[in-house]
């Protein structure tokens, strides 16, 4: 056997060396790490020029703004539109908007925000009218009723939300509701009783009674007990009533409404009801 042979031979029974493959190996790890770091060298260093490119712009507007308010455009007048109870000195303080200011550096969303946050101040808009003007537009809280709850009064608007818990005594010819839920329930009531008005005139009161229905009181101290549904009709029943009946004059203490059909008329306890109208026949 020839020596080329054996030598092939003896190598069969050797193992094999183990092939790495190339992405493995220590140069390619080497790469990838300065590839890395480059990255991450490169993307720092574009985070410090972002920033500073940030600084440079902020400080330029600044410059331009001080700039604009030298040639006139700074603010010389604020005019006010829709202003009836809120006062004057609290709205220009929530403005915070002085005269001789760079008119360009006013932060209209932000000022809008401190107006609405008055308690008078439903909605706000504030625009600039170049190059000297800031017109403040306002809608105020419409005041609905003054409010009882654990003995504290408070003024509600149109939307049962409270106004006000101080300083009531102008709008003490509102009418008075009691009850927790009588702010969400209010308007609906006022709605109700001014399909009468001539019966609304004499209404003080309202008290709501287990969240289900209204009991008024009246000029006189007239209860008026309105049923849980179908109050508009019950309403104009006892208008027809007063105009028919003149209930109103009498030495009445309570009207009970509740029954659809009559109305129950109690006068002092000694003596008898009178009841008015005939439960229908079914």
């Amino acid at each position: 056997m020839s020596k080329t042979r054996k030598t092939q031979k003896s190598k069969r029974g050797q193992p094999r060396a183990k092939v790495v493959p190339f992405w493995r190996s220590r140069k390619v790890h080497g790469a990838l790490v300065v590839v890395l770091l480059g990255l991450a060298i490169g993307g720092a260093w574009r985070l410090h020029q972002s920033s500073w490119i940030s600084k440079n712009l902020e400080r330029a507007k600044w410059e331009l703004i001080a700039a604009s308010a030298r040639i006139g455009f700074k603010v010389d007048e604020i005019l006010v539109v829709g202003r009836a109870q809120t006062n004057q000195k609290n709205l220009l303080a929530a403005v915070q908007l002085v005269r001789g200011a760079p008119i360009l550096a006013f932060d209209l969303k932000a000022a809008r925000k401190r107006v609405e946050s008055l308690p008078w101040i439903k909605t706000a808009v504030i625009e600039r009218m170049l190059p000297d003007t800031v017109l403040l537009s306002i809608r105020e809280r419409k005041p609905m009723a003054l409010w009882q709850h654990k003995g504290a009064f408070a003024l509600i608007d149109s939307g049962g939300e409270i106004i006000l818990r101080q300083g009531l005594e102008q709008f003490s010819d509102l009418l008075l509701v009691v009850g927790a839920d009588a702010p969400g329930n209010t308007a609906e009531l006022l709605k109700t009783l001014a399909t009468e008005p001539q019966l609304m005139g004499r209404v003080k009161s309202a008290v709501r009674v287990g969240g289900r229905r209204w009991n008024l009181r009246l000029e006189g101290n007239i209860d008026v007990r309105l049923p849980e549904k179908d109050t508009a009709s019950a309403w104009a029943r006892l208008a027809d009533y007063e105009r028919t009946h003149r209930v109103l004059e009498r030495d009445v203490q309570i009207l009970d409404l509740r029954l659809p059909d009559r109305l129950i008329v109690r006068k002092n306890r000694k003596r008898p009801e009178v009841i008015l109208g005939k439960r229908q026949e079914t």
